[in-house]
């Protein structure tokens, strides 16, 4: 099996694509091994240096501390993803290890979620990351950057200037865009 990775504009996050599935039902995030049983995602977690693991449909970001290089732990994290996908594993995570309550929504909030799923997501998954909708609030929408795109030093950038301008853009009910 061969894992490609992928640079992010996050210098401290790495994308590892393993050409196979792995998340079959949407995106998880863990910054510490007490967070999951998933065999994967606590060795990764176990490498020195390794702040987080975000499992996309298809990827996997790896985020490290400033300290540690990619060289040191670029490697490790391959044999990693290799060796469990090699005992033939289909996917990382499945069904079960998301707990993801069905919240009922309002309409604006419904088509803010829409244009974050439709416009957004796309594009902050090819670096590695993702966003989701927390709350509306007296025109201020809360998200929260995942993977890639936490602690990402274009984040801000790419907040206020992307999402926040598209979502002002089609929803005048939307004066604000920030991230919890």
């Amino acid at each position: 099996m061969f894992i490609q990775t992928e640079i992010t504009p996050n210098p401290n996050s790495l994308k590892f694509l393993p050409g196979k599935t792995v998340s079959n039902n949407g995106s998880f995030e863990v910054t510490r091994k007490e967070e999951t049983d998933n065999e994967l995602v606590r060795n990764v977690l176990s490498i020195n240096g390794v702040t987080g693991v975000f499992l996309g449909k298809d990827f996997i970001s790896i985020n490290k501390s400033e300290e540690v290089n990619w060289e040191d732990i670029k490697h490790i994290a391959i044999s990693l993803i290799n060796d469990f996908y090699s005992t033939g594993k289909e996917f990382v995570i499945a069904n079960e290890l998301l707990g993801e309550k069905k919240e009922e929504y309002t309409e604006i909030e419904k088509k803010i979620i829409s244009i974050l799923e439709s416009k957004i997501r796309p594009a902050v998954a090819k670096d590695g990351g993702d966003i989701k909708f927390k709350e509306f609030k007296d025109g201020i929408v809360k998200v929260e950057l995942q993977g890639s795109c936490s602690g990402c030093p274009s984040s801000t950038m790419t907040l206020k200037q992307g999402v926040q301008n598209l979502l002002c853009h089609y929803l005048p009910e939307v004066k604000e865009v920030v991230a919890i």
